[in-house]
Formats: C-alpha cells, structure tokens, sequence
C-alpha cells in the first residue's frame, strides 16, 4: 500500500505539472537499466537459493543467497551513484521529492531485503536442524515483491518520464 501511494502522487503530480520532468532532469537510464537488469538476475538466484533449500543443501542455499546479496548491493550501489550525479535535489521541485522518496524508499527496502538475507544465510548456515526452506522461502518472497516494485519504478521514472 505504501508504494500504491508513492506511484499515486507521482502520477498526480505528472498530470499537474505542464512540464514533467523538469528541464533540469537528466537520469543515467543506460546505466539504471543495466543495474535493472541485475536486479532481475537477483530474482533467478534467489529461486536457485529457494531450491537448493527445498532439496536440503544448505551449503548451496548460502551460496546463492550471498550472491544475491551481492546483486543487491550492486543495484544499491548505482543508486548512490546516481544520487550523486544528480542536478537536483529532493527540495528543488515536486519531481525531485517524488524521485527521491520512491527511489530512496524503494532503496531502503532493498537494503533490508540483503540483511534479511544476511540473517537468514546465518540461520540457515548454524547449528540449526530446522528446515531451511521455510526460512529461504519467506526472503524469497520479500526480495520478488522488491524486484517487482522496481521494475514498475523504472518504467514510470525512467521510461514515461
């Protein structure tokens, strides 16, 4: 629902304003949609770590949550990027609130899915006799649904404008 909201005033305030975005917007698209699609390569690893966990090889189940972490950090990373690039701020027009609180809640949000990996790989690698599965699945459904809301982010802010 929170996101719902966020992707409500962007499109109220889009409709409003005669000029959206503002002359002054220059994203690295190229760049983003390369970050984009390596986020959509975390999803397929975070479905290989699911596997590995139903089949009960949690050596594996590790692995490939850590490398989907490490895609994680890799998106974050061109975020900052793209941050400090920017010719804009949160504070210069409503574009720029509206670009910064989607993309830096978004951030958040995937900031949290990696430490949630982080806690779960640590789970799932301890003394534990649990099945791991439950535990995978559950950070599986969290990093999807974070994927899944950025995909919908980078067609409206970075594709209609």
């Amino acid at each position: 629902m929170f996101f719902a909201g966020l992707f409500a005033g962007w499109f109220s305030l889009r409709a409003s304003n005669d000029v959206w975005p503002p002359d002054d917007v220059h994203l690295a698209v190229g760049r983003t949609a390369a970050a984009t699609v390596v986020l959509a390569v975390s999803s397929i690893t975070m479905h290989v770590a699911v596997t590995a966990a139903e089949r009960g090889d949690r050596v594996r189940a590790v692995r490939w949550l850590a490398i989907t972490g490490a895609l994680g950090v890799v998106f974050l990373v061109n975020l900052v990027l793209e941050y400090a690039e920017l010719d804009f701020s949160i504070s210069t027009h409503a574009y720029g609130s509206m670009f910064f609180l989607m993309t830096g809640f978004h951030g958040l949000h995937l900031l949290g899915g990696v430490l949630f990996m982080a806690a779960v790989a640590g789970l799932v690698s301890g003394r534990t006799r649990a099945p791991a599965a439950p535990a995978v699945g559950v950070c599986a459904y969290y990093w999807h649904f974070v994927d899944v809301v950025w995909v919908a982010m980078f067609a409206t802010i970075y594709l209609l404008g």
